[in-house]
């Protein structure tokens, strides 16, 4: 039988929800069916050593590796490979980013409109393509990659401005599919565009449950002898993960002398001045910061409790990581969080300031018996959802 030939596009494969759903749907396909290639724009991250040995990672975009180059280096390509239209292209979004203040999806729009012209396409046909994140991936497979069928990843919720909308929806109605990764996702997007209601359709980030407690049991986690409560959050250092609340639910915790540490993974635009904060408001031997892990699962499984203080997600994949490890969770409200979390039952689900996410953490802690009801819960709640694979197979059409 002759394979299907399948194309992956993200940014990359760094530690994140999106970036830990696709290497485990890579994980699961029947590769005596489907020859898969996976494309990055960026390179050298955590998450690639997971990929499955059958899947082809193809080589960096031309672009790609010039912009990895330092300034000087990249004068030297204009010099002696005539890469000027690269260095053009590299200067003009520095400056457009640089004298305005955009949102992602602005900057999104922004890269591709300047660098487009200097991506080459890729010159293989594919039976079915697809973007497995907004912005860039999703301009790319479709100005970029011949397919019979091209289908978009929509993994976050957002309500983009009018521009953003406009831009976005000439490639939308391009393709043939596009899947939101939850229900509320589903409504969220379909808000800013009605129109594409008939090719919209759910299928949840796929998680499984043996690969995460396999992963539990390698390595090592924490490396201090830390005797009290562990508490662990795992998200980018940026706004969307609300660590601003974080903060002050941990210095509410400190300022009633719970003997507690909270641990964070993650990086992002917002490290710096989350490592001030916690100067400032004198957290240091209690607020963190462990920076990315490529198998954070032992982190996972020997803390306390999970929190997540997120204004928005498209599902929330660490939470569904600590339940799978049976740790009980506390979370703030955003749109998709009862998606997983019944509130009372498999964790906590309050109100996003600090007050209410410190009260319920000291509810956990003060309050043995709910704790072990939640984590009761926990082990008998169904886990994962591998079967999720077999919605995937009906998507592209096996």
């Amino acid at each position: 039988m002759k394979k299907k030939k399948l194309l992956f596009v993200i940014d990359s494969l760094d530690i994140a929800g999106a970036e830990k759903s696709l290497v485990t749907l890579l994980r699961l396909l029947d590769y005596t069916k489907y020859s898969v290639d996976l494309q990055l724009f960026s390179y050298g991250n955590k998450l690639e050593k997971l990929i499955p040995k059958e899947v082809n990672l193809l080589e960096p975009l031309k672009y790609t590796k010039y912009s990895k180059l330092n300034f000087k280096n990249s004068l030297k390509q204009v010099i002696f490979k005539g890469k000027l239209n690269m260095l053009i292209a590299r200067i003009s979004y520095s400056i457009k980013i640089r004298i305005g203040k955009y949102s992602n999806p602005q900057k999104a729009i922004i890269y591709w409109k300047k660098i487009t012209s200097v991506i080459e396409k890729n010159p293989k046909k594919y039976d079915i393509a697809i973007s497995y994140a907004q912005g860039v991936p999703t301009y790319y497979v479709i100005d970029k990659i011949k397919a019979n069928k091209k289908i978009a990843w929509v993994n976050v919720t957002f309500n983009p401005d009018k521009n953003v909308r406009e831009f976005q929806a000439k490639y939308y109605n391009l393709y043939h599919q596009i899947v939101a990764v939850s229900d509320t996702t589903k409504e969220v997007f379909l808000d800013s565009f009605p129109d594409y209601k008939e090719k919209v359709t759910i299928l949840y980030d796929i998680n499984n449950p043996d690969f995460i407690s396999k992963m539990a049991e390698i390595g090592n986690g924490y490396e201090d002898d830390f005797d009290g409560i562990r508490i662990l959050t795992v998200g980018r250092l940026a706004h969307q993960k609300g660590y601003d609340v974080a903060l002050e639910a941990c210095k509410l915790l400190k300022d009633e002398g719970i003997h507690f540490r909270w641990y964070v993974l993650g990086k992002g635009p917002l490290q710096t001045e989350i490592e001030q904060s916690i100067q400032t408001m004198g957290l240091a031997e209690h607020f963190k910061l462990l920076g990315v892990k490529a198998n954070p699962y032992p982190y996972f499984k020997n803390a306390d409790i999970y929190v997540q203080t997120s204004r928005f997600e498209g599902f929330g994949l660490a939470i569904a990581e600590a339940r799978m490890l049976d740790i009980p969770v506390v979370t703030t409200k955003f749109d998709a969080v009862y998606n997983q979390m019944k509130h009372g039952k498999n964790g906590l689900v309050v109100d996003r300031n600090g007050t209410a996410v410190s009260e319920s953490i000291k509810k956990l802690i003060h309050d043995p018996q709910l704790k072990e009801n939640i984590i009761d819960y926990l082990q008998t709640e169904k886990k994962g959802n591998k079967e999720e694979i077999q919605r995937f197979y009906e998507l592209i059409g096996v």
